[in-house]
């Protein structure tokens, strides 16, 4: 784990082995190992984020959550859900290496996101390469871009 980048995220610690030359890293959501790729890297530190900084409890947090849109089959990241099991956030992992200081990058992300979105309901949606966030809320049938990371728990 040691060309892993460091994040704009708090430092966390991952248990990790190696298996046929690949490193996995134990993934708490899920309770198996994972193989590390950049973006379960950015994945594991949000994740991390959510629980120690937003307050989301562990058991609320979905990853590879499905999402079926004109039939085919997608994946949302991570998905937060309330205590009606509604929900609540939605978030979309990158590589730190997507550059989302380009503007058509970051437009096209935000677009997966609210197409996702648009089924699963969530009120917040958050866009994280690791190293920039975006939060916003689902407000009045339009995002608004907030300053910072919304309270869940």
């Amino acid at each position: 784990m040691n060309n892993t980048p460091k994040l704009n995220f708090p430092r966390i610690n991952l248990r990790a082995t190696e298996e046929n030359g690949h490193t996995l890293v134990f993934d708490r959501v899920r309770s198996t190992y994972i193989v590390l790729t950049p973006e379960e890297w950015v994945r594991q530190h949000l994740v991390e984020f959510l629980i120690s900084h937003c307050k989301a409890p562990l058991l609320s947090i979905v990853e590879e959550y499905p999402v079926s849109i004109n039939g085919m089959a997608q994946r949302a990241d991570v998905v937060v859900v309330d205590n009606n099991a509604r929900p609540l956030l939605l978030a979309e992992c990158k590589s730190p290496d997507i550059d989302f200081k380009n503007s058509n990058t970051l437009r096209e992300v935000f677009l997966q996101a609210s197409r996702y979105n648009a089924i699963v309901k969530a009120r917040y949606i958050v866009l994280t390469n690791g190293l920039q966030h975006f939060c916003y809320e689902f407000i009045d049938n339009r995002y608004v871009a907030l300053k910072s990371f919304p309270t869940l728990g």
